[in-house]
């Protein structure tokens, strides 16, 4: 990658090495249940290539993406990476979990663990928040007390949940977010797990590789119900990230979406403009796990007809068996889009400073 390049990658994987690393964050009354049962969320796919990347195991051992120094050598600096959002892992789930008191407490333990073993280490490293989104108001509450580390850019929860996102019991997190001014991030993983109702509107996909093909499905979901629902003119300054689900589903969606609008604007008559329009100002996506059709030059279609250029983010999922490549995913793309997607998107929508002589760079 050439050294004039910026880059921002939106989806990097951190986790704990050990269970017990996360004891001095978390009440004493939770420690047995912790050590016991984690996250208490399982799921029922089988992955035959594994779920991590082998190569990224740390030289001391530990699982991939639980060491940061280790992190920045292996991937973050040989890959000219300026700034590395930290998304978590398994501690999605915990929205998911039964008992939602136990949630809330081991999504507070999470980030203060975070801050003090990731952020500390890099000015490269950005944090995304977690909450418990099934405990709105306790969700609100965490938002406000991490929000106030400068590291800290975003909110983020697992995709999979009870109800759509546009829904109003979830607003409390929105409008905590907007007060603190940051955007929303979903990831996917959660789905079909927990409390969380079933992966797809037919019940349960039978392997790993149906469940992880719908997954996109689950994101159209969240952003049909969040415009329709007046999510985005309740909360006029509210930005949503999603993270993960691929981005070929969109036109199709903001096409769709715009026609039944002009016919049945009266079901929501809270909405002023075309959904189109309150997606690309709010919705942001990232380009992991990339299309790759057969013929090129149709992505860098769907990229245009998206608008790919004001809304799409690098994202690598490292350190996850699908993990893209920033210098070689987005090579087929047209320069100035590839240079707002590798990193001027992110930049704006986080408030990351560029550095002046790479703010007109372009890739070769």
């Amino acid at each position: 990658m050439p050294s004039d390049t910026f880059i921002v990658d939106t989806d990097i994987h951190n986790s704990l090495a050990r269970m017990r690393d996360l004891l001095p964050y978390l009440p004493k009354a939770w420690h047995q249940q912790w050590l016991e049962s984690g996250v208490g969320v399982h799921g029922q796919y089988y992955s035959p290539v594994g779920v991590l990347r082998r190569d990224a195991t740390p030289d001391d051992g530990g699982a991939p993406g639980s060491d940061p120094h280790f992190a920045l050598r292996h991937y973050i600096e040989p890959c000219g990476i300026d700034y590395a959002v930290l998304t978590g892992g398994a501690e999605q789930g915990l929205s998911l979990h039964a008992d939602p008191d136990y949630a809330t407490a081991v999504a507070a333990a999470y980030n203060d663990w975070l801050v003090e073993q990731w952020l500390t280490v890099s000015p490269k490293y950005k944090g995304s928040i977690q909450i418990n989104h099934s405990d709105p108001a306790e969700a609100a509450k965490e938002i406000d007390r991490m929000s106030a580390h400068p590291a800290m850019v975003q909110v983020v929860m697992g995709s999979g949940a009870r109800m759509p996102y546009g829904n109003r019991f979830f607003h409390p997190i929105y409008e905590a977010a907007e007060r603190n001014g940051l955007p929303v991030a979903i990831h996917p993983g959660t789905e079909g797990k927990g409390i969380a109702g079933a992966p797809t509107p037919s019940g349960y996909p039978t392997r790993y590789m149906e469940w992880h093909n719908i997954l996109p499905a689950n994101f159209m979901t969240h952003v049909n119900s969040l415009v329709c629902e007046g999510v985005f003119e309740k909360y006029p300054r509210l930005r949503f990230v999603a993270i993960e689900g691929g981005i070929g589903w969109l036109p199709h969606l903001m096409w769709r979406m715009d026609k039944n609008y002009k016919a049945l604007r009266d079901t929501a008559p809270w909405l002023k403009r075309l959904p189109s329009e309150y997606i690309l100002e709010h919705v942001r996506v990232t380009t992991q796990p990339i299309e790759e059709p057969e013929r090129p030059e149709q992505l860098v279609q769907i990229f245009q007809m998206m608008h790919a250029d004001r809304i799409a983010m690098f994202s690598s999922d490292y350190p996850h068996w699908d993990f893209d490549n920033p210098n070689i995913v987005l090579n087929g793309l047209p320069r100035e889009m590839r240079r707002r997607i590798q990193g001027l998107n992110a930049a704006e929508l986080y408030g990351l400073p560029v550095p002046e002589e790479r703010k007109g760079a372009n890739p070769a």
